[in-house]
């Protein structure tokens, strides 16, 4: 069915607006039915209607996928015009048209200097991309089990990075396991990814499945950067966006999906500017169309696994053995929830023990009794989110309660709410299960009784270790392994650096010139989005002084 028409999806350009676009592109003639683009295109144009129309449909090609029909005055695209990505959809003309053709380069120049049609572009952007999503339009089909933890890690991968696809679950849709049967998959093998009815995955990587979809452009590993961002949580992509909208030539590293921890989080009531709050995953969304408009280069499932800091520029190694260099360096790798101390934990993860709960895990838990280890925000989140959707939430906390640890907002929804039980004292001693979790035992420290309950899903939100393994000696940090900055670093931190320059280190400078660190990964970081964006924007400021060194 096709989308109905709104005027923020769907606005229409007046003459006016028109005549300013004319300048950055040209006019193109079209017969009836002819293509003007296809899914697996790059960099693909915008396109005003100027006569006749343009029709989107889905990748499947089929008449009845109609997306949207473009009349005079509309224009096609969505976000992936900025990112460079592959189009998920088809445009053709259905009758002779006339059409103002805007290359992908002028369109980012038009977003970067006109703030009214920016705004008109952005926003319906945007708004076409979340609906394509929401319908899972486009060229990708997965075919996975709700039994498979694998199938999560590229259900969460897919839905953060904002790529649509259809699902077919083998345990309950005998059509998924003939489409297997066809390609010779074994049960072993799944999930399994086509991308645009061609290519088969069977069980791939992050990084496999990016490649296939085309989710990055090339990294140029000749150049300089101006700024490497490792790290694509809250201060990483605020770094991003600050340095790019100040004509800093910026890459993001990102190993998994833009938001970090951040974007895991259902929703963030205590963000300025959001009264009624913002999913993490909303607030990353934004936050990557800012970087990409502003010219930043943003990677995905392509990690950091080693910084070469011995010489300049600084280079930094990445998990598939390539490498890029940068002038700076802003470590933004933030911290992983606390694994408990259980033999058997791995065995469950991702098929009962869950470290975030948005969307995808809560359509596992659906009506069933789930367990939060955690008394932060995280967890408070994430009690609250789940409290509307399954039948109980157990919260378990090892201190007397949550007023240290928690926002006050959170523990008065939590004392409210019937379907949430608070648990002080308590914690995880053993869970079992065959193939997946089925049981989980606690211990209250202050009774010291045990409790075994038949319960097939916990969420730990516990703790913080720092990602800072791949620094490897390059930079100083504290005891908890946390990178340290500015008036932490010591006299000894900087003999023991051989700190090269006269003046001190910057407020949120390392043990290296020129590098910082900002967000969950720096020792004394304030665990909080609104602090974590706003290192993000002060470590620009400072990276223009040590630049102009």
């Amino acid at each position: 069915m096709a989308i109905e028409k709104n005027e923020q999806m769907f606005p229409k350009l007046g003459e006016t607006e028109i005549a300013r676009l004319r300048p950055f592109g040209q006019e193109r003639l079209t017969e009836a039915g002819e293509i003007v683009f296809k899914p697996g295109d790059t960099n693909v144009n915008l396109y005003v209607v100027l006569e006749g129309d343009i029709e989107i449909r889905s990748a499947s090609g089929k008449t009845d996928d109609v997306v949207v029909l473009h009349e005079p005055g509309e224009f096609s695209g969505e976000v992936n015009m900025l990112s460079g990505r592959p189009s998920l959809v088809i445009g053709l003309t259905t009758q002779p048209s006339r059409l103002l053709e805007i290359d992908s380069a002028n369109v980012r120049r038009i977003v970067q200097t006109d703030s009214a049609i920016s705004e008109i572009l952005l926003r319906a952007y945007m708004l076409r991309h979340a609906e394509l999503v929401a319908r899972g339009w486009g060229d990708l089909l997965m075919v996975g089990s709700n039994y498979s933890a694998d199938t999560l890690r590229l259900k969460g991968f897919l839905s953060r990075n904002g790529y649509p696809y259809r699902y077919l679950d083998v345990d309950r849709d005998t059509s998924g396991q003939e489409l297997l049967d066809q390609f010779g998959v074994k049960p072993n093998e799944i999930p399994v990814l086509i991308c645009r009815a061609r290519n088969v995955l069977r069980n791939p990587s992050n990084m496999e499945a990016a490649a296939c979809l085309g989710m990055n452009v090339e990294v140029d590993e000749a150049s300089v950067y101006d700024v490497v961002v490792v790290g694509a949580g809250p201060s990483g992509l605020a770094a991003a966006v600050y340095a790019a909208s100040e004509g800093l030539n910026v890459l993001v590293l990102e190993n998994s999906a833009p938001g970090g921890q951040a974007g895991c989080s259902s929703k963030i009531e205590n963000y300025l500017g959001f009264p009624t709050g913002i999913s993490g995953q909303d607030l990353a969304d934004r936050a990557l169309v800012q970087a990409q408009k502003f010219g930043a280069q943003v990677t995905v499932a392509r990690g950091a696994v080693a910084l070469k800091c011995t010489a300049q520029p600084f280079v930094v190694q990445l998990d598939e053995g390539a490498t890029v260099q940068g002038r700076s360096v802003i470590i933004a790798t933030g911290a992983a929830y606390r694994r408990l101390p259980l033999e058997n934990l791995s065995r469950f993860e991702g098929v009962g023990i869950y470290y975030g709960a948005t969307n995808v895990e809560a359509q596992l838990c659906q009506g069933e009794e789930v367990v939060i280890v955690g008394g932060g925000n995280s967890a408070g989140q994430a009690a609250v989110f789940l409290s509307e959707r399954v039948r109980h939430v157990h919260l378990l906390v090892r201190g007397p309660s949550l007023s240290d640890t928690m926002s006050r907002y959170l523990i008065r929804r939590i004392e409210d709410s019937p379907a949430i039980t608070l648990r002080p004292f308590t914690e995880i001693t053993a869970i079992e299960g065959n193939g997946r979790l089925q049981q989980v035992c606690w211990r209250d420290a202050k009774t010291n009784q045990t409790e075994s309950h038949a319960i097939q899903h916990v969420f730990l939100m516990t703790g913080a270790t720092p990602n800072t393994a791949w620094l490897d000696g390059c930079v100083a940090l504290d005891g908890k392994q946390f990178v340290k900055t500015g008036p932490d670093l010591t006299a000894e931190d900087l003999a023991a650096a051989q700190w090269p320059v006269k003046r001190s280190p910057l407020l949120l400078e390392t043990s290296l010139p020129r590098v910082f660190a900002v967000g969950d990964v720096r020792s004394g970081n304030v665990k909080r989005v609104a602090s974590a964006v706003g290192e993000g924007s002060i470590a620009v400021q400072l990276l223009h002084r040590v630049l102009a060194e």
